[in-house]
Formats: structure tokens, sequence, C-alpha cells
């Protein structure tokens, strides 16, 4: 049942956080911060079982499984699991939501409780996108999480905040409409072919696909997904979004949203079209190529700072995509600390943009400046921010850069060459932000306060486990390394049964 309180826990005290609020605003704030409290206990004591009982012991990747009959007329079921990549995802989630809680704590002063609805509502939406393996409950997880992300957006952002949201919400429904075609097509195929109209996971891997096939439906998941990460050049929502979302809303947005676009590429597209993915994976490195230079650029060129935050981003996830299409364990591994280093290190990010804004009242890089003087412990935190963004060695971001583009050079060297070219056009903006925020001359003489408790907790806390990882990466490789494998075996095998395979582990580990 631990699934499937991880998955009901935050909507119930969403409810609780909005009825409770409308008398008592205060209260709604601390409802979500037990919440994903909670949340986060129960992740870090599944992982402890999990690293310890069956990795330790079996070599093996254990699953948890919760599986309920839902609609039977249409096989659909409640059908939740997790392995190491999902455990991964979720731990980040729920760390990540935690800290939008915290940085949320004084900026919302209006509407509390519906403000904690959705942002709560959001994040059960994304743990239901990386535990779901009915294909119907992840296509509603997708929607779900994409209705209180355009209200978060809408109502508490800034200024331009209606058509940022507008934009978002266009954007991702047309890509989730594509899917969800794609989505039925399979159910259809795989119903025609067996007799047995289902949108178990297991159960649709399975499903016979001529190659013209394949690539269509592949295209519907492949658009959905590109469009999430993003991908040049399906990525015109995000600096909008970013620039106007509030603050939490940003953090959601760059460490988790962007993230299930890749667990996306990594759970469906792979598996389920191997030979597809592979004819396209050149177009695919190409674009990631594209993505990192051009990301790089434009960072270069904001003076708006969330805005160039939001076009590292874009830079990052170019690493992401060009790893995945690389079709090796090493990428694959290091695509999975990519999401985890860039969902902490720029959530960080964003997170300080809030702060700096809260400060002085602007974003705008040329009206800020010498400001390392006034705030001192946020000036070194932003140092070392910067630098994980860059990629430098002993931080987390280092680690994951380093195995893709090893990984990648193993399946095409010049892209990997190319792809390199981008850590200098990230040294370069990144120490640009720097400068521009905390060198130079000040704009005004007006003290401002430096990072107080509850800001120091959460920025520490981040850089905690970028040190961390980044000196000792294992526990997140460890963890991934079953799932890579299956991936690996399947795209060079597309005729293995993954659903046996998985069929029979769970029967030798007795784990029901």
């Amino acid at each position: 049942m631990i699934l499937a309180w991880l998955i009901f826990i935050l909507p119930v005290a969403g409810l609780l956080a909005w009825l409770i609020g409308q008398r008592k605003p205060e209260m709604s704030r601390w409802i979500a911060l037990g919440a994903l409290s909670l949340e986060l206990i129960l992740l870090i004591r599944v992982w402890i079982g999990f690293s310890s009982n069956f990795l330790a012991e079996t070599g093996e990747e254990a699953y948890l499984i919760f599986r309920k009959e839902w609609i039977p007329a249409f096989g659909i079921e409640f059908h939740l699991e997790l392995d190491g990549l999902g455990l991964v995802m979720l731990i980040l989630t729920a760390f990540l939501g935690l800290l939008a809680v915290l940085v949320s704590w004084k900026e919302i002063k209006q509407r509390r409780g519906f403000y904690y609805l959705n942002l709560l509502w959001a994040l059960a939406g994304i743990m239901g996108v990386f535990t779901a393996f009915d294909l119907f409950l992840f296509y509603l997880c997708w929607e779900v999480m994409l209705i209180p992300m355009y209200f978060l957006i809408s109502i508490w952002g800034h200024a331009n905040r209606v058509y940022a949201a507008y934009k978002f919400f266009i954007y991702t429904q047309l890509g989730g409409l594509l899917m969800f075609i794609a989505i039925l097509g399979l159910y259809v195929i795989h119903g025609t072919q067996s007799g047995t109209y289902t949108f178990n996971y297991w159960e649709l891997l399975d499903t016979q696909l001529g190659p013209v096939q394949a690539k269509w439906l592949m295209f519907g998941f492949i658009i959905a997904f590109f469009i999430k990460l993003p991908v040049l050049p399906f990525h015109n929502w995000l600096p909008d979004a970013h620039a106007e979302a509030p603050t939490a809303g940003s953090v959601i947005l760059a460490g988790l949203l962007l993230k299930t676009g890749a667990y996306g590429l990594l759970r469906f597209v792979l598996p389920f079209f191997p030979d597809a993915a592979r004819s396209i994976a050149l177009p695919a490195m190409i674009l990631g190529v594209c993505g990192i230079l051009y990301g790089a650029k434009l960072a270069f060129a904001q003076t708006d700072l969330k805005r160039l935050i939001a076009y590292t981003s874009v830079s990052h996830m170019g690493f992401v995509l060009i790893g995945i299409f690389a079709f090796n364990a090493l990428a694959l591994q290091g695509v999975v600390m990519q999401l985890v280093a860039h969902g902490l290190s720029t959530g960080a990010l964003f997170i300080m943009a809030g702060m700096l804004y809260e400060r002085t009242g602007t974003r705008d890089l040329e009206k800020t400046g010498g400001l390392w003087t006034s705030i001192p412990r946020m000036g070194a935190a932003g140092l070392i921010l910067v630098m994980a963004s860059l990629g430098l060695p002993g931080l987390a971001n280092f680690v994951a850069e380093f195995m893709i583009l090893a990984g990648t050079f193993n399946a095409d060297p010049i892209i990997a060459v190319v792809a390199a070219l981008g850590l200098i056009g990230a040294a370069i903006y990144a120490l640009r932000m720097m400068q521009k925020i905390f060198y130079g001359e000040r704009e005004k003489s007006a003290s401002i306060n430096d990072l107080n408790l509850r800001e120091t907790v959460i920025i520490a806390s981040v850089i905690f486990f970028l040190v961390f990882l980044g000196f000792y990466p294992k526990p997140i490789t460890e963890l991934v390394e079953p799932t890579i494998d299956q991936i690996i075996q399947r795209t060079d095998n597309p005729e293995m049964d993954l659903g046996e395979i998985d069929l029979r582990m769970i029967k030798k580990q007795n784990n029901w």
C-alpha cells in the first residue's frame, strides 16, 4: 500500500490545506510542509530497504507493486510500480517539493489555501507519472500535473503571467493529446493481435509493430516528451513560463516537470520502439547538440535573471537528449545523474533569483551588481551553484556531464566533441551571471539582508547533496543500474520479453 499512500497523501493534504486555509491561511503551509515531510520519510525508508535487502543480496532490481482493477471493461487498472529509476525521481520530487513549500513561506500572501492545493496536486501528478505502469493512468497523471501548474503561473505569477500560462498550457496540452492518440493506437493494435484490450505497460510492451506503425506511434510519444524536456525547437514556452512563475513554480518547472519528458523517453520510447528510436538517433542527437549551444548562447544574451536560468535548462537538457540516444549504459546512467544534478542546481538558482528579487525588487542584471559586500553568504552560495551549473569537478553536474559525454563518445565521437563545446558556453554565461550580480559597483546604496535561517537551510541542503553526489554518485548509479540494463537489453534485443523477466523477478523475491 505504500505506493498508493505516496500518491494519495498529497491530494488529500492539498484539499485540507484549501479548506482549513479559508479560515486559517497560515495553517495551509504547515499542512503542505507536513505532507511532504511525511512523503520524504516514507521514500527514505523505501530506499533503505530497497538497497540493503535486494540490491546488496540479490544483485537484482526489486519492485514495489500496487494493482487494483479500476475500469475493467476497458482494461484499465490502477497500476503503480516502483523501481530504481522511479525511486530516484520520487525522492527528487519530494525533496524539491519540500523546498518549494519553504520558499513560498513568506512569498505567497494571498489565497494561500488554494495555492498549496495546486502545489500539492501538481506534485501528486508528477509522482503519478513516475510510478504509473498503466498507460491510461500515466496519461491521467500527465494531465493532472498540467492544470495546477497553469493556475500557479496565472494567479501567483508576475506581470505577464496570463500570457505565459496560456502558452505553457497550449504547448503541453497539444503534446499530451498526441501522446494519448499514440497510447490508443498501441491499445487497439495490441487488442487486435492478442484479443485482450489493456493499458498494462508490460503487456503493451509485447505488441508487434511494423516499421511504419512504430514510427508513427513513437512520434506521438516523442513530441510530447520533447515539448516537456524541452528540445529545440519546442522550447519556446519555457522562458516565458519561468520568467512569470512564482519562485516555487519555477523550482517545480525546472526541477521536476522537465524531468518527466526525459523519464518518458527512457521508460516508453526506448523500450517500446527500439528500432524506430535507433533510426532517429542521429537527428535527435543533433537536436541535442543544437540545444546545448543555442541555449548557452541565448542564456548569455539575457538581462532578466530568471530568463537566463531558463535558457540554461535548454542547454543542460540537450546533454540529456544526446545521452538517451547514445544507447549505452554509461550515457544513460549519466542522464539520470543529470536529471538529479540539474534539478538540484537549477532549482536552487531559481530559489536564489527569488530571494534576490525579494531584496532588490528587480531581476534586471544591468540594475544589480556589487552585492557581495552586503550579502556575502548568499554570494558564496551563489558561487557554488554557478560552479555546479558550469560543471565544476567535485560537484554532481560534472559527474553527470562527464558520464554522458564519455558514453556518447563511444556512440558518436563527433557529437560528443561538439557537445563538449557547450561546457565553454556554460562557463561564459555562468560567470557573467555571477559577475553581474555580486561584483562590480553597487547601483543602490541601501543595505539589504543576507540569508536568514530558513533560506540558509534551503540553500545549504542543496549544496550538500551537490557536493556529496559529486564525490560519491554510487547511491544513484547503483539504484538505476538494473533499470538501465533492462532498457539496454531491450534496445539491443527487441524480441526480449521484459514482462516475463519482471514476473520472474517478482516471484523470486516473493514480493507480490
